[in-house]
């Protein structure tokens, strides 16, 4: 074992500039998380939409709507059927949005992808399932079970809970909350104590 352990150690001479490379390394992997409220993603916060801007139409409708008294972003936009699965949709989708967000290629109306579309519909109906099977509904229509389980659910709810805002160009008609400050607190009280 200590044989193998002399093995993977590098010689002596590159020890040192290894061992600095690798704290330079981790202190900007630290750096990079705490800038960039990494560790906000792991909650079920809606404010964390907040950390891009791009997302401010729908964080303000949300926001406004019904579904803010039961429901937060993650009840409908991950899946809820294992808790492997949610964190793995979580990530995936969260690194989409960093990368497209990071490169600055937002397009101008944000569309939910189809994998998404399957997630909130199967959320709608994990959380309305009683609605869906109760007498009261069925009685609407003789076709219902076969309209119910053709369509998704936002094609006759399309103002749910994001209503129609979902483009910039519409952000100032959104009553967009405004997000705190992005200076963080010990950066203000030390510019506040050099005044």
């Amino acid at each position: 074992m200590i044989k193998l352990i002399k093995k993977l150690l590098p010689p002596p001479s590159w020890r040192i500039p290894l061992l600095f490379v690798s704290g330079i390394l981790v202190g900007m992997f630290a750096f990079l998380f705490y800038i960039s409220k990494a560790h906000t993603y792991l909650s079920d916060d809606p404010a964390t939409c907040m950390n891009c801007h791009i997302m401010a139409p729908q964080y303000s409708t949300w926001f406004h709507s019904s579904h803010r008294e039961r429901a937060v972003c993650n009840d409908c936009h991950v899946p809820h059927n294992n808790f492997l699965n949610h964190y793995y949709f979580k990530a995936k989708d969260g690194m989409r949005h960093a990368t497209i967000f990071t490169l600055r290629a937002e397009p101008q109306v944000i569309f939910i992808k189809e994998a998404g579309q399957e997630v909130v519909q199967q959320n709608c109906i994990r959380c309305h399932g009683d609605m869906l099977n109760s007498g009261n509904t069925k009685m609407y229509t003789t076709e219902y079970d076969d309209f119910r389980e053709a369509r998704h659910c936002w094609e006759c709810h399309r103002e749910v809970p994001h209503g129609r805002v979902n483009s910039l160009s519409s952000v100032p008609n959104a009553r967009v909350p405004k997000p705190g400050s992005a200076v963080p607190a010990w950066l203000k009280n030390v510019m506040n104590k050099k005044k």
